[in-house]
């Protein structure tokens, strides 16, 4: 059982130094991992309803924006030395797959092996518009930008002829250093993500989940996972909580769910405050490592 952080991390309140000393304070306290949240853009209003609240509304501070997770996570890299680092989600049908993969695997490269990256669809129509990528059929092309991705971490000589995307005969380099392929976690609670994760992950991301709804969601990915041929359990379970539903003693609940990494939100995100914050974070540690 593992304990780490997932972390939003906006600006202007996330400087430099801040991200510095976040990183080498949660490998101090024993934090297993970090992961980012992506949005390029906002918007004063959607028509989209959010499924991280319970009124559908996505809520962000004025004048703030989530940092770049590529960049921040190679400045994070070098400020530590065996943090695992997380994308929760990368809203992979919004972007290109190739230029994905490159950066991932060099990601992967210099940071020694600790880039766990999640995947996900995305839910605002607003934000594809944004980025020029049609909403329609985004499930089917992140399955078609996964298997791109993986051939271009695998394979010598890489090609792929799809419904969506075509890639001639190429080579890419640097290959990740975690092998067969860097692994995936693939985000999301529908029955197409989990399909998409016992398909093609090597583990499963959910969000704002009891121990009672995890265990559900497990129960679930392991129907998908015997459909694909492959074991129950066979799925690295990471769930991002909120500060209403995890507390110390919760975390043997999360385990017994069938739980593999519990993330707990860094929500006050101030210099000033960093500290303390994180030696709130030790009994969630050693809850965690009472489990295994």
């Amino acid at each position: 059982m593992k304990v780490g952080l997932f972390a939003p991390l906006r600006s202007p309140v996330c400087t430099p130094a801040l991200l510095h000393d976040l990183g080498k304070g949660a490998e101090a306290v024993g934090l297993h991992s970090l992961w980012m949240g992506e949005h390029v853009v906002m918007f004063a209003d959607y028509e989209s309803k959010y499924p991280g609240s319970e009124d559908g509304v996505f809520r962000f501070p004025e004048k703030s924006g989530l940092l770049d997770m590529t960049a921040t996570l190679g400045y994070l890299a070098a400020c530590t030395t065996s943090l695992r680092l997380g994308t929760g989600i990368r809203i992979l049908p919004q972007g290109n797959p190739v230029y994905t993969a490159k950066e991932y695997a060099t990601l992967d490269f210099i940071s020694g092996g600790r880039i766990d990256l999640g995947v996900g669809v995305g839910w605002s129509w607003e934000e594809f518009e944004a980025c020029g990528v049609p909403w329609p059929s985004r499930g089917a092309r992140c399955d078609e930008y996964l298997e791109i991705m993986d051939t271009l971490w695998t394979d010598e000589l890489s090609a792929y002829d799809g419904k969506f995307y075509q890639l001639r005969e190429c080579i890419m380099y640097p290959k990740p250093v975690q092998t067969p392929s860097l692994p995936i976690t693939v985000g999301g609670h529908s029955e197409g993500a989990l399909r998409r994760a016992a398909k093609y992950g090597a583990g499963w991301y959910g969000i704002n989940l009891s121990p009672e709804e995890s265990k559900a969601m497990v129960e679930k990915l392991d129907e998908h996972l015997v459909e694909q041929g492959r074991a129950a359990g066979d799925l690295r379970i990471v769930v991002g909580t909120t500060l209403e539903t995890v507390h110390p003693e919760t975390i043997t609940r999360y385990h017994e769910a069938g739980v593999d990494e519990v993330l707990i939100p860094f929500v006050r995100q101030s210099h000033k405050w960093l500290e303390a914050y994180l030696e709130s974070l030790s009994p969630f540690v050693d809850a965690a490592a009472a489990c295994s």
